[in-house]
This record gives structure tokens, C-alpha cells and sequence, in this order.
């Protein structure tokens, strides 16, 4: 699997523990994302209306707003981390995990809204579209994870992410990587990164599904929530960059 939260070891270990709670199924973990994605926009919401929605960049930057940013990430950041050697605890972290993403994903995406009026939005409503038509396409059988589909698409995430680190290196020694700009190669690109995000999500179904049907217990619903909303939030954050590299070109 590619979602570095998804794992057989990590799954088999959880298997061992007693619960009286049941077993996690694909309906409760969608459930359970769905709740993450909303407590996941609460803290989003209210630091947009706190600094203004991206209409005042400049009073948003002298009111905190790289403050939020990163102590979102790093709580986003820690709590996965615990969630991942402790996962039984994911019933009151992963709700931590959501809030914390929130502040980061509120402050990210008021720097595109200052730039694009009305970005946000779109990149929402879009991404919220290809999740469930991808939630469809899995359930319908249009697509499945197949061993070919899985191993195109966990080889071609490895790309993305050797792709990042390579932009990354290149921005430490001051180069700028052409992704950054709107150029058609770097618009298709993007557009080809958050396809793969969203195939991801097949892949994501596909597994919490095996998993439910091998018994794991019901918290790891609570586990399983959070690889979707990493997985959701990758998507949503390519299709804000592509919507963006779209607009400047306008």
C-alpha cells in the first residue's frame, strides 16, 4: 500500500487485541471519515473568519497565521505519529489529527484564496466530487484493485513522492522547479498527480475492506479514517495547485 498508515504488520498486530466493539467495516470507516472531514473544517472555518478569508493577507500574516499553520502541523504531525505506535488510542487522537489539519489546511488555503477569489471553494467542491465518485466506481465495481491497478498505482505514488523530494532538494540550493509554474507541462503534471491521488482512494477502500472482512477491531475504523483524510487532503491540496496554475494563466 502506499498509504504510509496502511499496512498488513500494522493490521495483523491489531487483530491480537481483545474487544468486545465489534469489527471495523468499510461503512463505519467511511462514517467515521466523514465525521473527521467535519471536525477537520470546524478549526478551518473559524481561523478563515478570524483573519479575514484571504481578503487581507497582510493582517492575517501580523495575526498569526503561519503560527497556526505550523502548530497544526506539528500536532497533526505528532498524533499520527502516537496513532501509528499506539493505535488503540485512534478513537481520541484521530479527532486531534482532524482539528490540527484543520488550522493547517485553513491557513495554506487563505494564502490561495488572497491570490484567486473563490479557489477554495472550487478545490473543495471538487475534491469532495472525485471522492465520491470514486466511493461509486469501488462500490459499483467499476474499479477495483486489482493486483496490476495496485502495483501502477503504489509504483507511480513512489514517483510522486521522489518527485517532491527532488523539487524540495532543488528549492534548498535555490532553484526553482518548473512545477511551480503554469506552464501546460506543469499543468498536466499536477493534473497527473492529484489522478493518482485520487486512484489512491481505490486502493484505500479496497484495503480497509480486506481488512474489516479479516476482523480487525472496531477503533481501527478510527484509524483507518485518518489514512482517508491523508489521503483526501493530498487530493484537495493538488487540485487547489492545479486550479491555481489554471487561474494564473488567465
Amino acid at each position: 500500500m502506499s498509504n504510509p498508515l496502511f499496512s498488513e504488520k500494522a493490521f495483523s498486530a491489531s487483530r491480537t487485541d481483545y474487544t468486545d466493539q465489534g469489527v471495523m467495516t468499510l461503512n463505519g470507516t467511511i462514517n467515521k471519515s466523514i465525521l473527521l472531514f467535519a471536525t477537520m473544517l470546524l478549526p478551518a472555518a473559524w481561523l478563515w473568519f478570524k483573519l479575514g478569508g484571504g481578503s487581507n493577507l497582510d493582517y492575517a500574516a501580523n495575526n498569526g497565521l503561519m503560527t497556526y499553520a505550523i502548530s497544526g502541523m506539528v500536532i497533526g504531525l505528532i498524533s499520527s505519529l502516537v496513532m501509528m505506535f499506539k493505535k488503540s488510542l485512534s478513537p481520541y487522537l484521530a479527532p486531534i489529527y482532524a482539528a490540527a489539519e484543520g488550522l493547517f489546511l485553513g491557513a495554506i488555503s487563505m494564502i490561495f484564496e488572497a491570490a484567486y477569489e473563490g479557489i477554495v471553494m472550487n478545490a473543495i467542491g471538487i475534491t469532495l466530487l472525485v471522492f465520491a465518485a470514486m466511493l461509486f466506481a469501488y462500490r459499483s465495481g467499476l474499479l477495483r484493485a486489482t493486483p496490476m491497478f495496485t502495483k501502477v498505482i503504489v509504483f507511480a505514488t513512489m514517483g510522486v513522492g521522489v518527485f517532491y523530494l527532488i523539487t524540495m532538494i532543488m528549492g534548498f540550493f535555490g532553484v526553482e522547479s518548473f512545477y511551480y509554474g503554469n506552464s501546460p507541462m506543469s499543468i498536466g503534471i499536477s493534473a497527473l498527480i492529484a489522478g493518482i491521488a485520487a486512484f489512491n482512494l481505490i486502493l484505500d477502500f479496497s484495503f480497509i475492506e480486506q481488512q474489516s472482512n479479516a476482523g480487525a477491531p472496531k477503533y481501527m475504523e478510527w484509524f483507518s479514517g485518518v489514512a482517508l483524510l491523508m489521503t483526501l487532503v493530498w487530493l484537495y491540496l493538488e487540485i487547489l495547485r492545479l486550479l491555481a496554475k489554471l487561474q494564473s494563466r488567465d
